[in-house]
């Protein structure tokens, strides 16, 4: 068979080894899983918004939620958030070294600001000391787009080499503080430069890495940015914690990072979908049908791999290597397959339900809960 879990989906290349970190119980880097983080795009000076996000987020299997902190008032949320939610909130804080020791006060599970911004080191100690007294990591963002002024002049771009100095100039800084409890992202809207920003780093010190292409644009174009950028990384065992960032609803970042690791044999559970693009043999609208099918089964937890084929072409064998599979074939019939045998003929228009409750009962008896008997 050759679903998720099969020797054809193990991970392309062995992880680089990085120091491992603890997000309140998420843990990342070292041997842990590759997660998925997300941002709210909600103002965090609106608590309960924020809080209905995050478990949105949470729903959706983010690992992770991070949220802005521009000010005190949306410091003032921070606990209240935190504790509305299971998976870790991370304060992401620019500049002002005053909120990143309320956010710490608060309880949150990490903080994402870089020492070099918060007004020299005493302020950069103040930090550290708060953050380690409380056990939380610290995340050094470097942005292509947001680059000390002395490094684009040197460089005359954001190069990856820049922005892998960037980094090292504010671990040294925590590391002066005896801080290590660090994690690292190198970001940049341009694919190859964040290919190679972060392939540096990876030989230049052994920090947890969080992946991302910045500013990736709308659904369509980030995911795709994403995709490609993100992918050759962990394909390369690059990466501990990713964030695809989208202009979109956070929740399709969650989704799309998902599937990313999912592609990768990086992550299990839920629903893999394998079906054909269609073309002039099927006798059936594909498109639509795939897109309900999906949408039956997109709150699917437990591990299944499904196939809605449009032919007897490549239909067949593509079912057959499907938990649950669906080929439709000539004169209004096809197919139903489970665990690589044909269970019965359908006419067309009964297919879908077929398939549908048939991965229902595979998911019911995967999580111990066996199917109701009419009786």
């Amino acid at each position: 068979m050759s679903g998720v879990g099969s020797e054809s989906s193990k991970p392309l290349s062995e992880r680089r080894a990085s120091r491992p970190i603890r997000l309140g119980k998420l843990a990342v880097g070292g041997d842990a899983p590759v997660s998925v983080q997300s941002m709210a795009t909600t103002d965090t000076r609106d608590r309960q918004a924020t809080i209905d996000q995050c478990r949105m987020l949470q729903a959706a299997g983010c690992d992770a939620v991070r949220v802005a902190v521009p000010d005190d008032d949306a410091a003032d949320n921070l606990g209240a958030i935190a504790k509305a939610v299971t998976i870790p909130v991370i304060a992401d804080i620019h500049f002002n070294y005053h909120l990143a020791l309320r956010a710490i006060e608060a309880g949150v599970a990490g903080v994402r600001v870089n020492p070099g911004n918060i007004g020299g080191q005493k302020r950069v100690r103040e930090v550290a000391r708060a953050a380690k007294e409380r056990g939380i990591p610290i995340r050094i963002g470097v942005n292509g787009g947001s680059l000390e002024k002395e490094l684009l002049e040197r460089y005359g771009y954001p190069a990856p080499e820049a922005m892998v100095e960037s980094a090292v100039r504010h671990i040294r800084m925590l590391e002066d503080e005896d801080f290590f409890d660090i994690k690292v992202s190198l970001k940049a809207s341009d694919v190859p430069t964040m290919v190679r920003a972060y392939r540096l780093a990876a030989k230049t010190f052994d920090y947890a890495l969080h992946l991302g292409v910045t500013e990736a644009g709308t659904l369509l174009q980030g995911s795709v940015k994403s995709a490609v950028g993100i992918g050759m990384l962990l394909a390369e065992g690059i990466g501990d914690t990713i964030r695809v960032s989208l202009t979109a609803d956070p929740v399709e970042e969650v989704k799309v990072g998902i599937h990313l690791l999912k592609s990768l044999g990086l992550r299990d559970g839920g629903m893999t979908l394998v079906s054909c693009p269609t073309c002039g043999r099927c006798s059936v609208d594909m498109i639509t049908a795939t897109q309900r099918i999906e949408k039956a089964l997109e709150n699917v937890s437990e591990e299944v791999h499904v196939a809605v084929m449009g032919c007897e072409v490549n239909g067949p064998g593509e079912a057959r290597e499907a938990d649950v599979g669906i080929a439709y074939g000539h004169n209004n019939v096809g197919l139903l397959f489970k665990k690589g045998k044909v269970v019965r003929r359908f006419a067309a228009d009964e297919l879908e339900e077929a398939l549908v409750a048939e991965v229902r009962s595979i998911v019911e008896e995967r999580s111990g809960k066996l199917p109701i008997v009419n009786q």
